[in-house]
């Protein structure tokens, strides 16, 4: 079924220090959900201020992106971590942003694990569910982001086993595998730039449920939120473009908290 509703995410708030990363000012306002870096693989305390007062001004939706501590590989080397250092990574991380956001009257809506967190959890649902287990023990109202296409059945269990909203996402900016999963960063054309390309991989994934993958095949995939990196040089092409596609084919951008 065509879906009438969508959110539209990007993972901001990487800058650290002297050391600025992505066009947040320009993003932040052509998107309806903020993943906000949480300083374990970027942002720093006044990115985070920052970086929340953006999204504030321009009514878009909180998230905590918590990453491994790993500043200098940017959260995206696998960590050889135990199950319980990972809910203390995310239960850190999310008291850190959430304490910004209280100090602006605003409260966070989910919470998006970054980088290898994120894909080594979409390989052992365990670290899902720890990570789910964190969350709802801090606040069981944020929605955790998961990946669309992949192992659906066990994270609508983990969800259900600890009380919290899910959010499937699909990445309007990488290339997919036939089975579901994303590309390697470490391969070519594992990042899209092209907007165009974008654009209607998306509409496709929105009117029919199917994506093309990088082999020629397609899959069926459905989601509630698309992502756009940040730190993807086109970022700011891709989410105009996007906004103009989805508003044509009559698909409204908004958070996901008002229709999950």
């Amino acid at each position: 079924m065509p879906l009438n509703k969508i959110d539209l995410n990007s993972d901001v708030g990487e800058s650290f220090g002297n050391y600025k990363l992505g066009l947040d000012e320009d993003v932040i306002p052509l998107i309806s959900s903020a993943n906000i870096a949480c300083g374990f693989h970027a942002g720093d305390p006044v990115v985070m201020r920052h970086t929340i007062a953006i999204a504030r001004e321009n009514g878009v939706a909180i998230g905590a992106h918590p990453g491994f501590p790993d500043l200098i590989g940017f959260g995206r080397r696998n960590l050889d971590a135990s199950l319980e250092e990972i809910k203390d990574y995310v239960t850190y991380q999310i008291g850190a942003l959430q304490a910004f956001a209280a100090a602006q009257g605003e409260k966070l809506q989910h919470v998006k694990p970054h980088g290898a967190l994120y894909t080594m959890a979409v390989k052992n649902t365990a670290i899902w569910d720890a990570v789910a287990e964190a969350i709802a023990a801090v606040d069981a109202r944020l929605i955790l982001f998961v990946l669309a296409g992949t192992e659906r059945k066990n994270l609508e269990a983990i969800g259900a086993r600890h009380g919290i909203r899910i959010a499937y996402e699909f990445f309007g900016d990488r290339a997919y595998n036939s089975d579901g999963s994303l590309v390697s960063r470490n391969e070519p054309g594992a990042v899209i730039h092209d907007s165009e390309v974008v654009a209607a991989k998306i509409l496709k994934m929105v009117k029919e449920g199917r994506v093309e993958c990088r082999d020629g095949s397609e899959i069926k995939l459905t989601a509630d939120t698309i992502c756009v990196h940040g730190d993807n040089p086109s970022a700011l092409s891709l989410v105009q473009k996007i906004g103009v596609t989805l508003q044509a084919a009559g698909v409204e951008i908004a958070p996901p908290e008002t229709f999950l």
